[in-house]
């Protein structure tokens, strides 16, 4: 199945945005830059004009070096960071819809299936992997980071996950972080995509260790001096240089009382319901904005979402990830509706942020249209996403 656009503007920049990325690949613009000598090696994220969000080129290469590090006997530790502002706003949206707008709905399927693996090789990474999470990190950028053993986050890391605010669901094996965490506060992150600080990722335990942006370069310096590469010593390094700030009074994680009692409902109808009875006993910004940020996004990614965040708490990593591409194919592909493309143009391309939803409303969302996003895909271009079998034990070790 191709899908064609009916807006003629939007159909023009799609194949516009195509040609611009051709072009980037054949220019071998350096959008990840590899260094490190034979102890150590740095993964740096280099597209900071694009927030650092993933291209096919960008997971390419760092498929295909992480694996290389990771034969390697003489690397102990990999880091990963970025350069610019952001650690990785996600993955290139925009990017992706230009190769499925002038071909097919499985050209986004293919990168978003080397994306999961590597979100997959980097959480069963078999050496040390630390990432300097400074900046914003959302979607794939979550991906890249959540899923391992040290998650270092600065002053300045900002998270989010509003995905279902483009149409689309808390992917990249958000299920299983987000499933984990206390009172329900996964299912109020993802349902609102409600942005977090370095501090609060820290006590809801989405992060290791806190440390100041500026002492991040010591940081390193310090753990290249490293003789032992074992978790312990790594973790002792990193825990010198590390503080626990205080969370301020309107945190949101102070509220996770109310967040549990509001967003532990079955439904996302009865989660609205109850965040409503709530403004109407207290004037706090969090409910207003809460609110809001549900009334106006994709009601069938919120009550995908919500089931993905449910049935997570449940599954391993590798079935969460491998649910997400089937779920994700689904959207592709429009199997229910085309909310993923009304969400991108309303927000990406047209940015008239007035996307029409269908269905426009929750109620008229059935348990039969979530459902079928998660089931098998009948189309000669689909399979099952596999993953490598051999690394599930390792990642459990490491848990």
């Amino acid at each position: 199945m191709s899908f064609s656009p009916q807006k003629k503007p939007f159909f023009k920049v799609a194949r516009l945005i195509h040609a611009v990325i051709n072009i980037n690949y054949i220019c071998k613009i350096l959008q990840v830059i590899f260094e490190g000598d034979s102890i150590f090696r740095k993964v740096i994220l280099n597209r900071p004009n694009k927030f650092n969000s993933l291209s096919y080129e960008m997971v390419s290469q760092m498929l295909k070096n992480l694996r290389t590090f990771e034969m390697d006997s003489s690397v102990k530790f990999v880091i990963l960071k970025a350069n610019g502002k952001a650690f990785c706003a996600g993955g290139d949206v925009v990017s992706i819809l230009g190769s499925m707008m002038t071909g097919h709905w499985s050209f986004g399927a293919r990168f978003y299936k080397k994306q999961l693996n590597l979100h997959y090789l980097i959480a069963t990474y078999k050496k040390p992997l630390i990432p300097f999470i400074d900046g914003i990190v959302m979607g794939g950028g979550a991906g890249l980071s959540m899923h391992g053993r040290f998650k270092i986050v600065t002053e300045k890391t900002v998270i989010a996950m509003p995905e279902a605010a483009l149409g689309l669901f808390s992917d990249v094996g958000a299920s299983h972080f987000l499933s984990r965490l206390p009172g329900h506060f996964g299912e109020y992150l993802g349902l609102t995509g409600a942005r977090l600080n370095g501090v609060e990722m820290l006590a809801c335990g989405l992060a290791s260790h806190f440390v100041l942006s500026k002492d991040l370069p010591s940081l390193e310096n310090a753990l290249q001096t490293l003789t032992s590469f074992e978790n312990a010593s790594i973790h002792e390094v990193i825990h010198k240089f590390s503080q626990t700030p205080n969370l301020k009074d309107d945190s949101i994680y102070k509220r996770l009382e109310i967040i549990k009692e509001c967003f532990s409902k079955d439904r996302v109808e009865e989660i609205l319901l109850s965040l409503e009875n709530e403004a109407k006993m207290k004037e706090e910004n969090w409910i207003t904005m809460a609110i809001k940020s549900i009334k106006s996004a994709s009601p069938l990614s919120l009550k995908i979402t919500l089931k993905s965040i449910r049935e997570g708490r449940q599954l391993n990593l590798k079935q969460c990830l491998i649910r997400d591409y089937t779920i994700f194919c689904n959207i592709s592909r429009a199997t229910v509706n085309k909310d993923f493309y009304e969400g991108s143009r309303a927000m990406l391309f047209d940015k008239d942020k007035k996307p029409k939803w269908e269905p426009p409303i929750l109620k008229m969302v059935s348990e039969d249209m979530v459902d079928r996003c998660f089931a098998a895909i009948n189309d000669d271009d689909w399979k099952y996403l596999k993953l490598p079998p051999s690394r599930l034990e390792f990642f459990k070790s490491k848990l």
